[in-house]
């Protein structure tokens, strides 16, 4: 387990059960956050579009209304002792707002420079953090001089929102990158040269309030159609880059200052370079395994970074591999998964369901998790019991 310590916050009091702890954000990460939260005995609610949301099905009460909206912030507030994020496209004028009366983690300077491209990429270059080489896209002049510096081909990435792949164009040509900045709204955009990369990392980091922080075993990450397919924990890439990664990321937590949890992706180049890819302020899809692999769940790190209570080990009590359950796979199935085909065939699989009403393909639905002393074996064993949830393939 890596550990660090820096500047902590001033001091605030510590909140024990059953307080009262808020989430922003009805997804399946506040989901998990909220089922952390009630498993250690907080009073655990969310702040969520509409209650059918999967986090307001678990929480143990809801505030319906938008993360900007201040009527509901206000309602929001009134109930919450601390409040969190589960996604980093929160405004961070309201999270702002929040801090001026309740523990607010991470707080709006972590979330406003990790919910855009542009000031991310500064704060990387700032601090002398490695990354793929960019250019800003903020006009047709600006798009022409990067594609002249960085060559070819290059991502094109809107420099606000964009997740799982979305609001990015690779463009090859110049008349490539003019059509595909059109097509992405000519609105501020990264271009980021391109990487020849032997492998996508990941590390997920708890920060406490008191500057504590510490760092997850490296997870190896493999995406289809730019959405995360499987994770296994630790990653096969030596201990020399497993603890560069952990202490990069490590770095990038402390100049933050964030509290809570904060995920990094990195590329491992085909030379060896760590580059870092993206921040992520919050629990990670790549994070997933650690409920069943590690001594303390990110989720619950994420409870406790919010109450400010001391965290917890991030050791893995085995190695793991987590596979993504999207909604194509219940089209697959005919309309529903056969789950005795998978946890049958396997006891060890451990499935975890979002409550997500509608399946659409690309939806994350769900994931399973395997342990097993040996690592790739966990993958092997956990994407056999995937192939065993549609009735097309058995």
């Amino acid at each position: 387990m890596t550990r660090t310590s820096t500047r902590p916050e001033a001091p605030a009091a510590i909140l024990t059960p059953p307080a009262a702890l808020g989430v922003i954000g009805g997804g399946q990460l506040g989901r998990m956050f909220i089922q952390a939260a009630q498993r250690m005995g907080f009073d655990a609610g969310v702040l969520a579009a509409t209650s059918e949301t999967p986090a307001a099905q678990v929480a143990s009460w809801h505030v319906v209304g938008l993360p900007d909206h201040l009527p509901a912030l206000r309602s929001f507030a009134s109930r919450a002792q601390a409040i969190t994020v589960e996604f980093e496209n929160v405004s961070a004028a309201a999270i702002r707002w929040c801090a001026q009366s309740r523990p607010t983690r991470p707080g709006w300077r972590t979330l406003w420079i990790t919910q855009n491209r542009l000031r991310e990429k500064r704060f990387l270059a700032r601090h002398a953090i490695p990354h793929a080489p960019w250019r800003p896209v903020c006009n047709t002049a600006e798009l022409e001089t990067a594609i002249a510096q960085l060559g070819s081909p290059v991502i094109l990435k809107t420099a606000d929102s964009g997740y799982d792949g979305k609001g990015q164009i690779r463009v090859e040509t110049l008349d490539q990158a003019r059509a595909g900045y059109r097509a992405l709204g000519n609105v501020p955009c990264v271009a980021e040269g391109w990487v020849e990369f032997a492998a996508e990392l990941s590390t997920v980091v708890a920060r406490g309030s008191d500057g504590q922080a510490v760092a997850y075993p490296v997870a190896l990450n493999q995406h289809s159609r730019h959405i995360l397919d499987s994770t296994v924990s630790p990653a096969p890439v030596g201990p020399i880059v497993a603890l560069e990664a952990r202490t990069l990321a490590l770095a990038i937590a402390q100049a933050l200052e964030a509290v809570g949890v904060l995920t990094v992706e990195f590329f491992l180049t085909r030379d060896g370079r760590l580059l870092v890819n993206e921040i992520a302020p919050r629990p990670h899809n790549s994070g997933h395994l650690t409920i069943e692999a590690s001594e303390c769940s990110q989720f619950e790190q994420q409870v406790r970074a919010l109450a400010g209570l001391p965290l917890g080990s991030s050791a893995l009590v085995s190695p793991a591999a987590m596979v993504n359950l999207l909604g194509d796979l219940w089209i697959e199935a005919g309309g529903k998964p056969d789950w005795a085909a998978a946890l049958g065939a396997d006891p060890a699989v451990s499935l975890h369901l979002y409550g997500k009403r509608t399946p659409a393909p690309g939806r994350k639905m769900g994931h399973l998790t395997v342990l097993d002393p040996d690592a790739d074996r966990a993958l092997a064993r956990a994407l056999e019991a995937r192939r065993a949830l549609s009735r097309r393939s058995t």
